[in-house]
């Protein structure tokens, strides 16, 4: 359903009120010419209305010429930012900036949250922010995960359909997404609603099995038929299967580079609003898909950069992989159960 620009405005000063923006900060809303219009005006206005100082930087197009498809996650690393020290150093000087074009996976990025700015991305389309509207019980929902996670030293995830892997943790932290940015340095997605850290370098093992409708982003596609991946410290070694496996094959080695096999970050989705079906109901040019990354339950697993938390591995290809139906482990407490959330969060209101 269709959301008016009042109500678009509405939403973004309640996600701002929770970041909280009050007459004391600025904001930089942070735009491209592919930026939803709609979402840079309601954010300018909303910041407005809280008597912010609000200003915006725009930035020109950046294409990379490897990049296929128009996904704003198809291609990591470098953006219209890179080397561009003056806009870098604009944005710097806000306390928040909301990011409509997507600086996410750049050494920029990383750059601009060390100074303790606080950055919120938001390019979904406005009935997909209005659905996921965060709540401060997202954030507590998150944080109550986030305690299990940062103190385990392993996750195991086992399922049905024959996944069985673990890696260690401990040497990367772990990241809350809850949907609005109100600490100094943190950056967040609206919409969002889920956790996760990397693997200890070279203890990912064993094997990951794609089954029939497990997600694959950023092709935005329900699997047809059952994917497996072989994992050996830490990267994936083999890719088995059939049509699908074959285009997973071929869609990485066209990188050219070993990195794009290193598994990512990995965790589970804890936003009971966002629904597993929706991808469905979208153009696959209608933003990033959050829902897929986000649904209650799902083991989301990454692959190629991890570059966001002082890793090594700079790649352009990321891939972002939601299972069903999975049992994840941390160390021998089990959160989620065949897809269903057991940690202690999931009695809180949903």
């Amino acid at each position: 359903m269709a959301v008016s620009d009042g109500e678009l405005v509405q939403m973004f000063e309640h996600v701002l009120k929770l970041s909280r923006v009050d007459e004391t900060q600025s904001v930089a809303v942070l735009k491209s010419h592919y930026s939803n219009v709609r979402t840079v005006k309601a954010a300018m206005e909303a910041a407005q209305r809280l008597k912010a100082k609000v200003y915006i930087v725009e930035l020109p197009s950046f294409n990379a010429t490897t990049a296929m498809g128009n996904d704003m996650t198809a291609f990591c690393g470098d953006t219209a930012l890179t080397g561009n020290l003056a806009a870098q150093r604009a944005l710097e000087a806000a306390d928040l900036i909301v990011d409509t074009m997507m600086l996410l996976h750049s050494p920029e990025q990383e750059q601009i949250l060390k100074t303790g700015t606080r950055i919120l991305l938001a390019v979904e389309p406005p009935e997909v922010l209005a659905r996921m509207l965060p709540t401060a019980e997202d954030k507590v929902r998150v944080a109550a995960s986030a305690k299990l996670l940062e103190k385990a030293r392993t996750m195991s995830v086992r399922s049905k359909a024959g996944s069985d892997f673990h890696a260690q943790l401990g040497q990367y932290p772990a990241v809350q997404e809850y949907g609005f940015a109100d600490e100094p340095g943190h950056w967040d997605h609206w919409p969002s609603g889920f956790l996760f850290s990397w693997p200890n370098e070279e203890t990912a093992q064993g094997t990951l099995v794609l089954d029939v409708g497990d997600i694959l982003l950023p092709f935005k596609t329900y699997s047809r038929e059952q994917i497996t991946l072989e994992i050996e410290k830490g990267f994936i070694t083999k890719i088995h299967g059939g049509f699908e496996a074959e285009y997973l094959r071929e869609y990485m080695a066209y990188f050219k580079d070993p990195e794009v096999y290193g598994i990512s970050h990995i965790g589970w989705g804890l936003q009971p609003r966002a629904q597993w079906t929706a991808m469905g109901l979208y153009d696959k040019n209608d933003g990033m898909c959050m829902d897929a990354r986000a649904f209650y339950g799902n083991f989301l697993f990454s692959t190629g950069p991890n570059t966001e938390v002082g890793g090594k591995r700079k790649t352009p290809c990321h891939m972002d992989i939601a299972l069903r139906n999975c049992d994840v482990y941390l160390d021998d407490l089990a959160v989620v159960s065949a897809g269903n959330v057991v940690a202690p969060e999931a009695s809180l209101v949903r």
